[in-house]
């Protein structure tokens, strides 16, 4: 069994928008091409699980309209990070003295004040890979610090200690990584 991680395709925001439980569309050409690559790959009556939000909701319905043979369910668990008042906000204007709060205790800080923490993220996603259908393929349309806990998951690690524990590689807008469980 294959557990697909898929990322939406890029939003429409200033490149460097904190944008995690934001609600923002993805741009419609990248996600059309993206889904469009996806299909020839995904193999035959995967079960789909997507993200509520509009990134991936759009990616998911093209996918499905070109691949019937899929099926759809969304997640509420495939959410990314809510990253509270820095939510719409470019990284960059983000005091450096809150990230560093963050940075010290990775795991477990409401990130931007009343946010969630990476481990609360990561308990969400250790749920929902529990519920994995055995013997089927599956693939997530999700965000990149979804598919960077997924990993973890999938390597036994349901809770970080702190930031050197969290991948960094394999999430790009539009890519997918393959989990063999």
């Amino acid at each position: 069994m294959t557990l697909w991680l898929v990322r939406h395709a890029q939003v429409l925001m200033e490149p460097g928008t904190c944008y995690g439980a934001m609600d923002v569309a993805a741009d419609p050409n990248a996600t059309r091409q993206c889904a469009k690559a996806l299909a020839t790959v995904l193999p035959p009556n995967a079960a789909v699980s997507a993200s509520p939000l509009q990134r991936c909701a759009q990616l998911a319905q093209v996918l499905i309209g070109l691949r019937p043979d899929l099926t759809l369910q969304t997640d509420a668990r495939l959410k990314e990070m809510n990253f509270g008042d820095w939510e719409g906000k470019l990284w960059d204007h983000i005091a450096r003295t809150e990230f560093d709060q963050w940075m010290g205790n990775f795991a477990d800080h409401a990130v931007g004040g009343h946010g969630e923490s990476t481990n609360a993220v990561m308990e969400r996603v250790a749920q929902a890979f529990d519920e994995l259908p055995s013997g089927r393929d599956s693939v997530w349309i999700t965000h990149a610090g979804i598919i960077r806990s997924a990993q973890l998951v999938a390597q036994g690690i349901r809770q970080v200690t702190d930031a050197g524990q969290w991948p960094v590689e394999g999430t790009g807008c539009g890519h997918w990584r393959c989990l063999t469980l």
